[in-house]
């Protein structure tokens, strides 16, 4: 009697369903929930870096991995010679007083010209370099599209100088201008002349392979280049942003 009470219990019992699978529905929500957090997160950061210096960026942290070690030391801005900001921002984005994070007229030349030409402001770079990676995929350049105007929203443009001059890699294993002019001319940011500072400046699109400290001729040029722009750019008020 026990028996068969039990086979007809089996009998009575469903068989378990499977778990569905994910739809396209709940991908779409987990992603929309995985973007909040990071956008949120990157919200937070991004107030944080208006009174804390971001020292431990992606690329930082990735060539002191790859390097076993890496060079930085931070120095405000107001420590800096003025010649050193107003070389880096004529080399690289002589506009940057100018415009919002994105500067149309070089964007259009890059266009014009090809690949060879370069178009990122020094909003953007410090976007990439303090919260992205390296590289051209577009998912990058995507997200640093998305988020430059928040910087420039949220961070004077003393500010976005300042941490550019101390994130940017400027040497193999060096980052900052700091670390720079210490292994380059054996003295501090502070002290940098005009020259010193337009060979920096002219080092920077390729960090790795150029030697400021023994320029060859074409870097001799361009930082002449440079330190003309530097004098133009304070003449004509497009340093006064962070000069002020």
């Amino acid at each position: 009697m026990a028996r068969a009470t039990r086979k007809s219990t089996q009998r009575k019992r469903k068989p378990a369903t499977a778990r569905p699978g994910w739809t396209l529905r709940d991908v779409l929500r987990w992603l929309s929930r995985a973007g909040a957090a990071l956008g949120a997160a990157f919200l937070v950061l991004l107030i944080l870096g208006i009174f804390i210096n971001p020292r431990l960026t992606p690329y930082y942290l990735a060539e002191g991995l790859r390097q076993g070690g890496v060079t930085r030391e931070w120095i405000s801005l107001e420590d800096m010679s003025p010649e050193i900001a107003r070389a880096v921002v004529a080399g690289e984005d002589a506009n940057f007083c100018r415009h919002w994070g994105f500067d149309i007229h070089a964007i259009r030349a890059a266009l014009d010209e090809g690949a060879g030409r370069g178009a990122s402001t020094i909003s953007q770079q410090v976007t990439k370099n303090v919260f992205l990676w390296q590289g051209r995929s577009w998912p990058r350049k995507a997200l640093e599209a998305a988020m430059t105007p928040f910087v420039e929203l949220f961070w004077s443009k003393r500010r976005i100088v300042e941490v550019y001059l101390n994130v940017a890699e400027t040497g193999k294993g060096l980052f900052g201008v700091e670390s720079a002019a210490r292994a380059y001319f054996g003295k501090s940011a502070a002290d940098l002349s005009a020259r010193e500072a337009a060979l920096l400046a002219a080092a920077l699109p390729d960090p790795k392979g150029r030697n400021p400290a023994r320029p060859s001729g074409y870097l001799r040029k361009r930082a002449a280049q440079i330190a003309e722009g530097a004098a133009t750019i304070r003449a004509d008020g497009r340093s006064a942003c962070f000069e002020d």
